[in-house]
Formats: structure tokens, sequence, C-alpha cells
């Protein structure tokens, strides 16, 4: 959420750096409900006087020739009248700061100032690139085929226990999807200094409003039925995040780097908006497994949180020797909650071309507010809010389907990337029918 004394103070700008992003700012309707609720508390500040000066009338009264009980009563009388609009009043204030809040809540992010314009992802700005493509010598076949040829991916299976956009593994093919996450856990807690974290994979409406999830975009998650009111995780951004939802850290609690955690969990997601979209194999289901990054740190290191956690994911990268492209993405390309967002997208030889692997973000302190993740500042001695960021580290199902695109061979079979290898029991191949 953004800062309501920012906005306040200058909305015209507001809605200028939310341009950026193609979002339309309603600065008439924000100004018509700050108003009333300017009003609401003027007025009840006015009744407040007013109350104090009625309650010192009963000496008057009785001074000027009234029984104490007719003073008394006369006062009461009056007194219950400014109660009751009290009353009114702040049930007013109440309902139009809710309307205030909703409001907010529905307005984006600002995009960070080096954040290029553009309105869709064929603006995004190319920043980097590593690896070569491998040079096949057949026409590759995509991760689908493949694996079907390996007889370890089975969608038809997948279809008949759940539905579409759901996968089966099996085998040599499976533990390699295993492999992947092991591998990526170990990394990020070895050397990229990360704690890793277990977390529910149901959260509550708070959780999902922290993140920003909720209100906006409750279409594109699973909620249960039932007494609870949960709802599946789209990410385990949400839950690891929320850790610091209504707390304030001591600055030692923070360490030199901030927090960070990483999180393997499944994600699920409706896919409300992509309908037709990558409907074959594991590039786009509504259950897949990711390894998260995140950190919480002080907004003085957010830029430079930023760099760190993007080259945390582009070390699994380069681990699997996966050619990739880092792209910092546009304005109108970016996040809800996002303020600046790279972009993985790492090389698909089937489809010949790069496709998004992992997404690294830097929020500001938009979800910390939101959360009310503070920590305190030595400084001052006062909370302040955090910073928070968050990248895949990477989503293990796609970085499985490059995997076996780029080590493919023409017999059908797939080495096991070097990296890997440990992981899998002496396996250095998959082969068909093992």
């Amino acid at each position: 959420m953004l800062d309501i004394k920012a906005v306040r103070k200058d909305p015209e700008a507001t809605a200028r750096a939310l341009a950026k992003r193609g979002f339309e700012f309603d600065i008439a309707g924000f100004q018509a409900l700050d108003a009333r609720r300017k009003q609401a508390d003027v007025d009840s500040q006015a009744l407040l006087a007013e109350r104090k000066s009625a309650s010192k009338k009963i000496g008057q009264l009785v001074g000027q020739g009234m029984s104490v009980d007719d003073a008394k009563a006369q006062v009461n009388e009056t007194l219950e009248k400014i109660a009751a609009q009290i009353d009114d009043l702040t049930e007013q204030a109440r309902v139009v700061q809710g309307e205030l809040d909703e409001l907010l809540l529905g307005v984006p992010n600002i995009p960070a100032g080096d954040v290029p314009e553009g309105a869709s992802e064929d603006d995004n700005v190319e920043v980097a690139r590593w690896g070569e493509p491998p040079a096949l010598a057949f026409t590759p076949r995509d991760h689908v085929e493949i694996g079907e040829g390996l007889g370890g991916l089975d969608a038809e299976t997948a279809g008949k226990i759940t539905g579409s956009r759901f996968t089966v593994m099996y085998g040599p093919l499976a533990r390699l999807h295993r492999a992947l996450t092991q591998f990526m856990l170990n990394l990020h807690t070895g050397e990229h200094g990360y704690r890793e974290i277990y977390v529910p994979y149901l959260v509550n409406r708070d959780s999902l409003r922290g993140t920003g999830q909720l209100p906006k975009f409750e279409e594109d998650l699973f909620k249960l039925a039932g007494d609870h009111e949960y709802y599946l995780i789209p990410t385990a951004e949400v839950p690891v995040t929320n850790v610091g939802r209504d707390r304030i850290f001591e600055a030692d609690e923070l360490g030199e780097r901030g927090l960070r955690f990483t999180c393997h969990s499944p994600c699920f997601r409706s896919e409300a908006g992509s309908y037709g979209r990558d409907t074959r194999g594991m590039i786009r289901q509504h259950q897949f497994e990711k390894v998260e990054l995140v950190q919480l740190v002080r907004p003085a290191d957010s830029d430079a949180a930023l760099e760190a956690l993007t080259g945390h994911a582009e070390a699994v990268l380069r681990a699997l020797e996966l050619p990739y492209r880092k792209v910092v993405l546009c304005g109108g390309d970016i996040g809800f909650s996002a303020r600046k967002t790279y972009d993985l997208e790492v090389w698909l030889p089937a489809q010949d071309t790069f496709r998004e692997i992992s997404s690294c973000s830097s929020f500001g302190d938009f979800q910390a507010r939101r959360m009310q993740a503070r920590w305190r500042n030595p400084d001052t001695g006062k909370p302040e809010l955090l910073h928070t960021l968050n990248g895949s580290g990477l989503a293990v199902g796609r970085t499985l389907v490059a995997v076996l695109e780029n080590y493919q061979r023409e017999d059908g079979s797939v080495a096991v990337p070097a990296a890997l290898q440990p992981y899998m029991g002496g396996i250095t191949e998959l082969v068909p029918g093992a």
C-alpha cells in the first residue's frame, strides 16, 4: 500500500508516477473520500469541545436560579445528544476510512525511477545474456516428447486423477525433479546465506492482503471450502514474507544483510488470465514447485539487495550451464506490488526462444506497510518500515523443462548436468525405458 501521507501531499505526483505502469489514479475520488474523513474528524473534535463546555454549565445554571436537579437534567440531555452525534460521526469516519483503505488497496506500487517506459513485455529491456544455446545437430524435441519418450512424464494419468494442467512423473525423471530442489536449497543455504524455512501451504486473507494478492487478484487463487477462510498458496512468497507481519525487528536481528529466507513449496494457481496459453506440458500448471528467495532488509540496503538476490537466482542457471538472459521489466509489465523487477529467461531449444524461469522483485515498503513489518532504527529508537524482496530461485518444473531440452540427445536420452549428479545416486543420464 502506498503511503497515504505522500499521496495526500501530492496526489498529482502519485498519478504521474503510476501512469508509467498504465494505471490511472482516481485523484478526485481519493480527495473526496479524504475530505469526508477529515470533515468527520473536525466535526468530532468540535463536539468533544462542546461536550467539555456543556459539562461545566451545571454551576452556571444553578447560579442563574435553576435547581440543581433541573440543571443536571438539562446538561445530561445536552450531553446525550452530543454523545449520539459523536457516535454517528465515529461510524461515518469508520465507513469512510474503510472506503479509503479499499481504494488504496487497489492502487499498485509506484515504479522505481529507473524502470523503463513501456506498455507490455515487448518493451522490456535486456540487460545481460549468459551462455550459448546448444548447437543441436537434429530437430530438438520439446520437453513433453522427451519426457514421454523416457517413460517418465504422464499427463494423461494426471488428467484422469485431477484434470488438465497437472503432471505425473515417474522414476529417474521424478528423481531429477527432486534433485533440482535439493541442489537449489543447498546452493542458497550453503553459498548465499539464506536460512531455510518451512511454512504452511494454506494461508488466510490477511497474509494474502499483506503481500498484495488480495483484494485485486482473488480469481487467480484457489480458495478452500469449509469453516476456515483459507487459500492454497500461489507462491511461498506469501507465507514467508508474512513471517515479518506485525513485528518489529531489532537491528541485531537483521544483521548486516537483513533477513534471508529460502523455501521449497508447492504453488497453486488458477491461471485465470492464461486461458489457451501453454496448455501443453509443464510450462504453466495449476500445481508446480518452486524454491523461493525472500529478503527483509533496511531501506538503505534495498537496491543492493535486489541485485544480490537476482544474482543468487542466476547462479543456479550458471551452475546448471543453462543459457539465459536477464531483462528489466518496463512499467507496463511490472507486477502489482513490485517497485522494480528483473526476469530471468532460460533458453528452450524446442521453442527457439527464451522463456521466463524467475522473477526477482523489490517492493520497497509497499508490502511492509500492509503487513506492518518494521525494524527499530537504532539511530532514532523508533520503528520504521522494512523493505521486502523476493524471487524464484528457481521454479523447479520450468528448470526441469530447460534441462530436458538443453541436455537432450538425438537418441532420446538426456544427460544429467554435472551439478545434479551428486543428487542422482550414480545416474548420469536418463535413457528411454530406464
